[in-house]
């Protein structure tokens, strides 16, 4: 009869995701999900027991998913709403439940977790650049195009983003040898230097430098990361708008990046309707003026008066508000309102209050980093993508928290 392995799942998922995400990133989520019901079945057959999760940090995203789902009361589309919060709960219960079972495992079961994972970020790492390098031929063979589209290059983006958020667990892994960890970095770093994808970028630099300072100063890092992300949420707007009426004309900006900001300050002016109770979740898509262009006066405001600018901004793509705000804290207000601002506070603080307890609190501390510069500068918060890789991120810390601690 075979042994039941919970780590196993893992495991294999450490060792496939950023190679995956290089490929098609949209099979994260049913990837994760996949790893994360067969770790909680295992579990199960091992214990005899489900591993139901406990602590404040589960009760937290949960209450954050509660209030989403209640949302659909106010929401422009209920019908969305509501299968997206029942799909989420699922998704938070399942992964709060792999990490307790994985929290519970002996040391011994999971020492292979650092090399498995140094592996998949080697590989995945080294695929982007192949896939860069020959102008996409890659990830368009593994689409059966026969025709690489120019869009394709923006594929990437998530790809070193799984980088970022995942390089911190083996850069301060102490597990690895100190030559191979210093090869992942550079790697790492190689990648999200060559590839079109800045703020991943950044991600990858806050990761790294963060996770070095908890290893110089310790766990407080850790906790004031959480406690400053925990007031920037509650914040956000008035932050928002404070930075905004600072900037300079944004002529010399990239396009790209100028739209981000147009769309923030589109963003503050949504917010500022229904401060309260917010638009309801996934309003992004469908708010009133979303689907607009620019106008005149919003342009100049921010200086955006050349003729490049104006014809740029004149395109169908350039909408005030494409899918969703690309600042998860904006989102949180826009769609939540106060209630689920302080809903996503506290669930910012317990996250810097787990990093801190983690071993080692540098590589928590340097994913939790990554992951924040990642949330407020792409993607949308309800992206089930995402939320699987950041539920893989807790059950691989949970993991290598056992390994470090060492406790039978």
């Amino acid at each position: 009869m075979l042994t039941p392995r919970p780590a196993l799942p893992l495991l294999v998922a450490l060792a496939i995701l950023p190679l995956g995400a290089v490929l098609q990133f949209r099979a994260i989520a049913p990837g994760a999900t996949v790893a994360l019901l067969l770790t909680v079945l295992a579990a199960r057959l091992a214990k005899g027991s489900w591993p139901w999760p406990r602590g404040a940090l589960p009760v937290a995203a949960l209450g954050l998913v509660a209030w989403l789902t209640l949302s659909a009361l106010w929401a422009p589309e209920p019908w969305r709403v509501l299968d997206l919060g029942l799909r989420l709960a699922a998704f938070m219960l399942l992964g709060a439940m792999a990490a307790r079972a994985l929290s519970e495992l002996p040391p011994e079961r999971l020492a292979p977790l650092p090399w498995v994972l140094a592996g998949g970020l080697a590989a995945g790492a080294l695929a982007a650049l192949a896939d860069q390098a020959s102008g996409h031929a890659l990830r368009a063979a593994a689409r059966g195009w026969t025709e690489i589209p120019w869009r394709i290059v923006f594929g990437l983006k998530p790809a070193v983003s799984v980088l970022a958020v995942l390089l911190p667990l083996a850069v301060f892994a102490p597990a690895l040898p100190r030559l191979l960890r210093a090869g992942l970095a550079a790697l790492g770093l190689a990648a999200a230097f060559a590839l079109p994808a800045e703020s991943a970028r950044l991600a990858m630099v806050a990761g790294l430098l963060l996770g070095l300072a908890a290893r110089a100063a310790g766990s407080w890092v850790a906790r004031a990361l959480g406690g400053a992300l925990a007031l920037g949420v509650l914040a956000a707007p008035w932050l928002m708008a404070g930075a905004l009426a600072l900037l300079p004309s944004l002529e010399r900006l990239p396009p790209s990046a100028a739209h981000r900001v147009l769309t923030w300050d589109f963003v503050l002016e949504r917010i500022a309707e229904k401060p309260l109770l917010g638009w309801g979740a996934e309003a992004s898509r469908v708010i009133p003026g979303g689907r607009d262009g620019f106008d005149e006066a919003r342009l100049s405001r921010f200086g955006l008066t050349s003729e490049s600018s104006r014809a740029w901004f004149a395109r169908p793509e350039a909408q005030a508000l494409p899918l969703h705000p690309h600042n998860m804290a904006l989102q949180l207000w826009l769609d939540l309102g106060l209630p689920g601002a302080l809903l996503g506070a506290a669930l910012a603080w317990l996250l810097g209050v787990a990093a801190a307890r983690a071993r080692p609190p540098a590589a928590a501390t340097g994913a939790l980093a990554a992951a924040i510069m990642v949330g407020l500068l792409s993607y949308g918060a309800w992206q089930e993508w995402w939320i699987g890789l950041m539920l893989l991120l807790v059950a691989a810390l949970a993991a290598g928290s056992r390994i470090t601690s060492g406790k039978g």
